[in-house]
């Protein structure tokens, strides 16, 4: 009897379709009223070896209910949830509405640019910390001591840094003294990142993009550094003719220094690009001063370089007609909208840097 009761109860549990269906089965199983606690109840009437044996029964019955209710239990639940997880799915792989599209912003998409440009002309990129110390920040760039650069009104410097002048680096320059010092010539290298320096108006900001490149070889010498420039700036600009002049200038790293100019047309107001008779400055350059190579451990009897850096800023705003450097750090994304750049859509010298 109790075999059949078994079996009817197991049929019953394997047939719950739910997990309602489920409590149901127990309750007639199981519960106060149930048909195993009625056998239960039935033993006192019974001698003590037919109590003893019956118990063990009905003890053994009554666990493996319980157990194929729990099995069951489990079961229901993962398909309730493999239910309601397909129900709720999201497919990721959908396009997202307009209106939550995002976009890339204009100091990513000019970097991309401006290494596109660069790795044509064969350069690679090089990156180095934001935290430098003031032996490649200045010392090994030919920096003298009580230089203003050095003053505390235009360098971040860190507290409690212990004997060794730890400071935010002031230009991406650390990162060629670090390349000079890990690696021998030839060298061709850009280093696009990060600087800070004490400022804050409508052109400058305390944290701001510079790239800066360096060639050391043998037999580089000024006419390379021009011709490189200049194909540099008639693509990034995409102006065929643009004009570039070479003024001569100062920079404790470089010897003989020039800073450059782009031709432009400021009438009626309007900054345009060209051939226009007009100038505007915007980058510093030079052959790499000796003292500086011999710093970083390279005989300057035997090679010689150029060095070149520029605001990425200060390029983005001329090519994209941005008229505010704040704007760059603001966060607006009406402003990101409107300035920004298609995802995905990576500049490429092939394909073109804007499209």
């Amino acid at each position: 009897m109790l075999d059949a009761l078994k079996d009817e109860l197991l049929s019953q549990v394997n047939a719950a379709g739910d997990l309602a269906a489920l409590e149901e089965v127990r309750v007639t199983a199981l519960g106060k009223k149930g048909r195993i606690t009625g056998f239960m109840k039935e033993l006192g009437g019974l001698s003590p070896d037919e109590r003893r044996e019956r118990g063990q029964q009905l003890n053994a019955l009554k666990d493996e209910i319980a157990a194929a209710i729990d099995s069951r239990k489990a079961g229901l639940a993962r398909a309730h949830l493999e239910a309601r997880l397909q129900a709720e799915r999201i497919d990721v792989t959908l396009p997202v509405r307009p209106e939550t599209e995002g976009r890339i912003h204009p100091i990513s998409q000019t970097i991309d640019e401006m290494v596109a440009i660069f790795a044509e002309m064969g350069f690679s990129v090089a990156e180095g910390p934001d935290v430098e110390d003031d032996f490649h920040n200045f010392t090994a760039l030919n920096f003298p001591p009580g230089h203003p650069a050095r003053d505390m009104h235009d360098t971040f410097y860190l507290p409690d840094s212990g004997d060794k002048k730890m400071l935010l680096r002031t230009h991406t320059s650390p990162v060629q003294v670090r390349t000079m010092l890990n690696k021998k010539p030839p060298i061709r290298i850009i280093a696009p990142g990060r600087t800070y320096r004490s400022d804050y108006d409508m052109t400058h900001t305390p944290m701001f993009h510079q790239i800066e490149g360096l060639v050391i070889d043998e037999a580089t010498h000024m006419g390379h550094l021009k011709g490189c420039l200049i194909e540099f700036c008639r693509a990034f600009f995409d102006v065929d003719d643009l004009p570039l002049r070479f003024r001569p200038s100062f920079f404790p790293f470089t010897e003989p220094s020039a800073e450059v100019d782009i031709g432009c047309s400021r009438k009626g107001g309007e900054l345009k690009l060209g051939n226009y008779g007009d100038w505007l400055e915007i980058l510093g350059c030079g052959m790499v001063h000796p003292n500086v190579l011999e710093a970083c451990g390279i005989d300057s009897t035997k090679y010689q370089g150029f060095a070149f850096g520029m605001g990425i800023e200060r390029v983005a705003m001329l090519k994209y007609g941005i008229p505010d450097l704040r704007t760059f750090f603001e966060a607006d994304l009406r402003w990101l909208k409107h300035y920004g750049f298609v995802p995905l859509d990576v500049p490429s010298m092939a394909q073109g840097l804007t499209r």
